[in-house]
Formats: C-alpha cells, sequence, structure tokens
C-alpha cells in the first residue's frame, strides 16, 4: 500500500491561476481577432464615430453576422466601447490611437499580426527541439515579414530620429550635413526610410539577405520620392559591399544572425577612421531573474520561434537570443575590434548602444 500523499492544493493559488489562464487563452484567440479587423478595416471604420453592427457591416461591406461576433469579442477585451443604451459600438481616443492610426508612436496591430504569424511555425519549431535543427527568416509565412515592420515601425518613428539618433556622439551633425550610411539587416526598409527623410543630404544604402523584404523595400523608396539616394540591395551582414561609412545601424537583428561577431567585424571594417556603429536591441536585463516580467514573456515567446532558430539556420548559429543583454552583446562587439561600447539610451523596449572604433 503508497504511503504517498497527494500535494496539497492551496484552492486561492489554483483559482488565481486558472483565472490567468483565462486571460491567456483570450489574449491568444484575440490575436486573429485584431489581424481580422485591421485587415479589414474594421478600428478604422469604428474611429469615424458609434455604429451598430448593422451600420459597420454596411460601411466595411462584411457579413453582419460575423461582424457581431467579432465585436462582441472585442468589447469584451477591452479593445472597443460598447454601449449598451444605444446598442453601438466605438473607440476611445486611446483605442483608436492605437489600433486605428497607422502613423501613431503606439500603433498595435502589426505586433499581433507578427504573432500569428511567428505561431504558423509552431509544428515545425517543436520538432526542432528534438532535432536542434533551425529555421530561416525566409521560411516563415508572409505575415511575419509584414507584421515585424508593422510592429517595430511606430517605435522607429517616435523614437529614430527624435531620441536614439541624438544620443549618439557626433552622429546626427554628420547626417544633416551628409553623410554615407549602411542600414545592415533593413527587412522592409522603414527604419531606412525614416532616416532619409529626416537627413536628405545624405546618402542610404539598406541591406538586407531577404530578396523579397528587399523588393519591398525598393518599391517603398520609390513611394516616398527618396529612390535617388537611397539604394536597398540583397546582401548578407558579413558581406555588405562598401566602406567608409559614416554611421553604420543595425535594428533588432543582431540577436538573429548565426555569426554576430563576424558581421560586428565586417561592420568594423566598413566603417570609416570616425565613423559609428549604432545596435539597436530588445530592452534586456543581463541576469534572467530580471527578466521574468510582461516584456521579457514578449520576447523569449518571439525568440523561441524567430530568434533562436534563425541564428541556429546560419553558421556559428551563436544564439544569442532576443535577451542577450548588455554584457554578451558587449562582448560580441569588442571581440570584433571596437574600443569603444556604450549604452546610449532606451526605452521600455528597446536599448540602443553605441559603438566606435
Amino acid at each position: 500500500m503508497s504511503t504517498t500523499q497527494a500535494p496539497a492544493i492551496d484552492m486561492n493559488k489554483l483559482n488565481a491561476f486558472i483565472g490567468q489562464f483565462v486571460t491567456d487563452l483570450g489574449a491568444a484567440v484575440h490575436t486573429g481577432m485584431v489581424v481580422i479587423g485591421e485587415k479589414l478595416g474594421l478600428y478604422k471604420a469604428l474611429a469615424g464615430g458609434a455604429m451598430s453592427s448593422a451600420q459597420l457591416a454596411a460601411k466595411t461591406k462584411t457579413d453582419e453576422r460575423y461582424l457581431r461576433e467579432w465585436l462582441a469579442s472585442q468589447a469584451a477585451g477591452g479593445y472597443i466601447t460598447y454601449d449598451e443604451k444605444t446598442d453601438k459600438f466605438s473607440l476611445s481616443e486611446e483605442q483608436a490611437f492605437t489600433l486605428a492610426t497607422e502613423d501613431s508612436p503606439a500603433y498595435l496591430p502589426g505586433a499581433f499580426e507578427l504573432a500569428l504569424g511567428s505561431l504558423a511555425a509552431v509544428p515545425r519549431i517543436a520538432e526542432s527541439f528534438r532535432t536542434g535543427d533551425g529555421m530561416g527568416w525566409h521560411e516563415h509565412v508572409d505575415g511575419v515579414f509584414h507584421g515585424c515592420e508593422k510592429f517595430f515601425r511606430p517605435g522607429y518613428a517616435a523614437n529614430l530620429v527624435s531620441s536614439w539618433i541624438p544620443a549618439l556622439r557626433d552622429v546626427k551633425e554628420k547626417l544633416e550635413a551628409g553623410a554615407r550610411v549602411a542600414d545592415v539587416g533593413c527587412g522592409k526598409g522603414a527604419s531606412t526610410l525614416l532616416m532619409a527623410k529626416a537627413f536628405p543630404k545624405s546618402q542610404f544604402f539598406g541591406f538586407d539577405y531577404h530578396d523579397k523584404s528587399i523588393e519591398a523595400a525598393r518599391e517603398s523608396a520609390r513611394r516616398n520620392g527618396v529612390a535617388d539616394r537611397v539604394t536597398f540591395d540583397v546582401s548578407k551582414a558579413k558581406e555588405f559591399p562598401g566602406r567608409d561609412y559614416d554611421f553604420v545601424a543595425v535594428f533588432d537583428c543582431l540577436h538573429d544572425m548565426g555569426d554576430p561577431i563576424g558581421a560586428a567585424a565586417h561592420v568594423r571594417q566598413s566603417l570609416a577612421k570616425d565613423g559609428t556603429w549604432m545596435i539597436v536591441e530588445p530592452f534586456a536585463n543581463d541576469q534572467l531573474k530580471d527578466n521574468l516580467n510582461p516584456v521579457g514573456r514578449v520576447y523569449y515567446s518571439f525568440s523561441t520561434l524567430l530568434c533562436t532558430p534563425c541564428s541556429r539556420s546560419q553558421e556559428v548559429g551563436l544564439c544569442l537570443g532576443a535577451q542577450a543583454g548588455e554584457t554578451r552583446i558587449r562582448e560580441v562587439v569588442t571581440s570584433a575590434g571596437f574600443n569603444r561600447f556604450r549604452r546610449a539610451t532606451e526605452t521600455p523596449f528597446n536599448i540602443v548602444y553605441e559603438a566606435r572604433p
């Protein structure tokens, strides 16, 4: 007869954890709801004023019955506002700012598109846990690329020109006077174009190994009227062409690289003698215990699905992960020959480092 006793369950703790589960499960399926709302223009339509489900369906040419269910889910989640007296739905100023205004610095739908696209890789990543195989960035579904640009662009728009570049020594002045700039790992070019618009006397060169992203970046440059001084080319971080750059930037991608030390060494060779390298990385503390918070949860999850498999798919496969922290980034940068390295500034979501020869 077994003498092992069942563990003592604290019912208050159990109920609290189940409550957390319900919140998380709702958030998980809510991801798809936000992507639908953005794709069909539902948030933008609601930003125009309060509407019934029938009025919103007519305005957006959508099916009222589906829409009614969607509206209920959004109201339950606090993403739209429901007035039970009028039976109409609307967006508050804050909801509209984050869900319907694409040039807002706090535009959120891209994050959900990135999350939904990332989750499509779960079956393959689960198998990678057994095999250790990588998965290249280019192998993900298109939602990852579109969502990534939409996710990061608001933060760049809010901070890059106004605070990140001014936090670097002499860089803003060089860009205003006319400088040669490389944006390495530029993706679809959101960061490159923000800088190009702000500094019309400078020349910009964007590089990314993903050909479809470069095609989209070229189209964006044409659409924004800066194609005469912004060039986008397909190239890996360890191979991008050009020398004597006054300024090189990498945005949220150093940790994705298989050989970040090799990439850093190539950046070092490409810089002018008094050039500057700006490294923008996800916000992270050095110790795991200090990253066990909501922001850390987001980044560790994305790192499991996107960043670590991407690095593992390349040569070396160092797998820094999205929460590498300042000490680890410093080791990578200084081992590549940079003598000066410092944290220039930060936001709740990013840390900006400055490296100089």
